[in-house]
Order: C-alpha cells, then sequence, then structure tokens
C-alpha cells in the first residue's frame, strides 16, 4: 500500500516506543524522540499529541523477526499495537520488517558519537530506520489487519 504525505514510524517496544517523522514527497525519515510512558493509555495518549501535531497521512509500525525470518516473540504485540493504531486514527498502518534495525541504529550512533549509547537515542534511530526502508520500498511492507 502507498500514501502520501506525511508519515510516522514507531518502534514498537515494551519499554519505549521510538518515534521517526517523514514525508513521502521527499522521502527522508527523521528521528525525532521516544514515547517513555508505561501503560496502553499514556502511550496512546502520547500518540494522539504526535497526530494533532503531525497530521499524518499513515503510520508505518515496525515488526521484529529473527535474523533467520522467524517470529520474534514481541512480533505479536507489535501487531496488536497496529492494529490499535488502524482502529483509533482510522488511519492506513503498515508493517514493515525491522531485523536489525536497532544493531544498525547502534552502529550509525556509535560512528557519530564514541559516547556510551543511550537506548532513547535508539530507539528514535531505529524507527527512522524503519520509516526509511518503507520510504526506500513500499512494496515490502503489509497493512496491519
Amino acid at each position: 500500500m502507498t500514501v502520501s504525505g506525511t508519515l510516522i514510524g514507531l518502534d514498537f517496544g515494551e519499554r519505549r516506543i521510538g518515534v521517526a517523522v517523514g514525508e513521502t514527497s521527499i522521502g527522508i525519515a527523521s528521528a525525532v524522540g521516544v514515547i517513555k510512558e508505561a501503560g496502553d493509555a499514556a502511550r496512546l495518549a502520547a500518540i494522539d499529541r504526535l497526530e494533532a501535531e503531525w497530521h499524518p497521512a499513515a503510520f508505518v509500525v515496525g515488526q521484529p523477526k529473527h535474523s533467520d525470518g522467524s517470529e520474534h516473540a514481541i512480533a505479536r504485540r507489535a501487531a496488536r499495537f497496529a492494529r490499535r493504531l488502524a482502529a483509533r486514527y482510522r488511519l492506513p498502518v503498515m508493517l514493515v520488517d525491522e531485523t536489525l534495525t536497532s544493531v544498525e541504529a547502534e552502529r550509525q550512533l556509535r560512528e557519530v558519537d564514541a559516547r556510551p549509547l543511550r537506548k532513547t537515542h535508539v530507539d528514535a534511530v531505529a524507527a527512522a530506520l524503519i520509516l526509511q526502508s518503507y520510504f526506500d520500498d513500499p512494496s515490502h511492507a503489509h497493512a496491519a489487519s
């Protein structure tokens, strides 16, 4: 599914959700931060604020898999989260394979700064990598269902 306009990319995690934003006309994703709130209600309130600020045309959510392609333990929770987003905002939500995005995010951050990595930075950069992978090849995404 291809959409146009502003997209919000999310790296769903049990403790944090990395956030990125990008515009389809430019095709470049930018890390914007991390949702650190605990509990579904607080997390959704934070996403409400993002939705009000950015007015996205769609969401792109990372779907974790192991490097061998098998389903990661958190994959079902990420898919359920994506379905909740679709129902709540009545917007398309695409799932994108996020295999090794955190590893790549850590590598990129180490290239620019030798200090110890903060998980919040890693999560935000991972969200940007997830969204960028959608921009680079939207045919690899599938709708949350």
